[in-house]
């Protein structure tokens, strides 16, 4: 089966916006926010739990997160994994400035910037205390393959903290552009239970789920767009057409639009953001891979009887 994304337009989406990134972010820091209060968790007395050693923000951007969580926890190991090179960039540059902790202690640890693809995680199994994956997993088409590579990494216990896009994202943009193409001008975002049976079936412990719903005016569709490349949030579909937007088919989709403009002037951008956190299970729980629980036993809890 074909991917329903192109990567590389991803990485070369995302590496174009990092310099520009942050001016229209809101959103995204937003929501950064909002998860990392789960965080809490971990520093409450009563559970009694360590400091983790190893972090990791995979789909880092520009690494704030990164950053917060290093903060946070001074002598943990903390990486920023992003697919974009020019992301990476603006990690290593932000961590550069260090803040003033950074001036005062230059052998204060920093965010470590590793580029690598939430598909093929390059850490060791069982070495992650905290994964934390801010609006990165809607680029990807095969949630269960993944949440199978977070778990391999994750330690038993370990929290599992993601956010991503869900299907009521931007719908008046992909009906608007509907009236005017036949090709795709946005990308589908799996549903809340969609996404909670992924967890499931890679056997993540007590998962929770959450989801809120944001609307973002702008003054036209010309706005919105602009805003939309501006933090590298193109059109990465494979089937997406190749060639520019033209003027035609732009205007039908501008048309098309403002029927939908609010009282206040503006045309609306819904956007659906679903939360989950879960811990990593205990070692040996099942993986549910096409309906069949797979377990995975230890060779050294094997017996061998010698004859």
């Amino acid at each position: 089966m074909s991917d329903l994304f192109d990567h590389r337009q991803v990485r070369r989406a995302f590496s174009r916006a990092a310099q520009g990134y942050d001016s229209a972010a809101a959103l995204q820091r937003e929501v950064a926010s909002r998860l990392m209060e789960q965080l809490d968790y971990l520093d409450d007395p009563a559970l009694g739990r360590d400091a983790p050693e190893v972090v990791v923000d995979l789909g880092s951007g520009p690494g704030h997160a990164a950053a917060a969580m290093q903060k946070r926890w001074p002598k943990a190991q903390v990486l920023a994994l992003d697919i974009a090179p020019g992301m990476l960039a603006q990690v290593r540059r932000n961590a550069a400035g260090g803040g003033l902790a950074g001036r005062l202690n230059p052998f204060a640890r920093r965010p470590i910037p590793v580029c690598a693809d939430a598909r093929a995680l390059p850490l060791r199994d069982g070495s992650v205390d905290v994964l934390f994956s801010n609006l990165c997993l809607q680029w990807v088409e095969d949630l269960p393959a993944v949440f199978a590579g977070f778990r391999r990494v994750l330690k038993p216990g370990g929290l599992m903290l993601v956010s991503t896009f869900g299907p009521s994202t931007l719908w008046e943009l992909r009906e608007a552009f509907a009236e005017a193409d036949d090709a795709p001008h946005v990308s589908l975002f799996p549903a809340i239970a969609q996404f909670g049976d992924a967890l499931i079936a890679a056997g993540f412990k007590d998962p929770v789920l959450d989801r809120d719903e944001f609307g973002i005016g702008h003054p036209d569709l010309g706005h919105l767009m602009r805003e939309l490349r501006t933090i590298g949030a193109t059109n990465a579909m494979a089937t997406r057409r190749r060639s520019l937007t033209g003027r035609a088919r732009f205007a039908r989709a501008a048309e098309a639009y403002e029927p939908m403009r609010r009282d206040d002037g503006q045309l609306p951008a819904t956007w659906e953001v679903i939360y989950a956190h879960a811990w990593g299970p205990p070692p040996g729980a099942p993986i549910r891979t096409g309906g069949v629980d797979e377990v995975s036993v230890p060779l050294s809890s094997i017996k061998v009887r010698r004859r």
